[in-house]
């Protein structure tokens, strides 16, 4: 049998119902909203030793009732926080693997640096002798 706030005399047991409707619609008035037996006391502005010497059974209720809302969220599509995480997680794998290829690439480019040197080295360079060069020399050395 679950009470609700409508059919109940008492009225710290309608305090501490309508508190615990609000904190589980997600709509505190007086706490953080987290669910919890002490933010259940600040919403219903009542002392916690209500809940944990006086009224049991609501207790009890209250924890059944966060136990299967949050069982219900499990299974619910993931919430916009949880999408962005997985796609920062994605977006950060995609970024590890572009610095892979960019290392391998660097690596590419040195070695055919290093090729490119070496085979310049090997082969003759062909002098070009230009008639400015000419003319320079031979005003060094004199005519001939």
């Amino acid at each position: 049998m679950n009470p609700t706030a409508a059919t109940e005399k008492d009225p710290v047991r309608k305090k501490i119902l309508a508190a615990m409707d609000r904190l589980l619609a997600g709509k505190p008035l007086r706490s953080t909203g987290r669910l919890s037996i002490s933010q259940l006391a600040v919403e219903a502005n009542l002392g916690r030793w209500h809940l944990t010497h006086q009224h049991t059974d609501l207790k009890e209720l209250f924890q059944a009732r966060v136990k299967t809302s949050q069982a219900a969220h499990v299974t619910a599509e993931p919430s916009a926080y949880d999408k962005l995480k997985a796609e920062h997680a994605e977006l950060r794998a995609h970024c590890a693997e572009l610095e892979q290829q960019l290392q391998l690439y660097a690596s590419v480019i040195n070695l055919l640096t290093l090729q490119n040197d070496t085979a310049q080295a090997k082969a003759p360079v062909a002098d070009l002798d230009t008639g400015r060069r000419r003319r320079a020399r031979q005003t060094m050395i004199g005519p001939c």
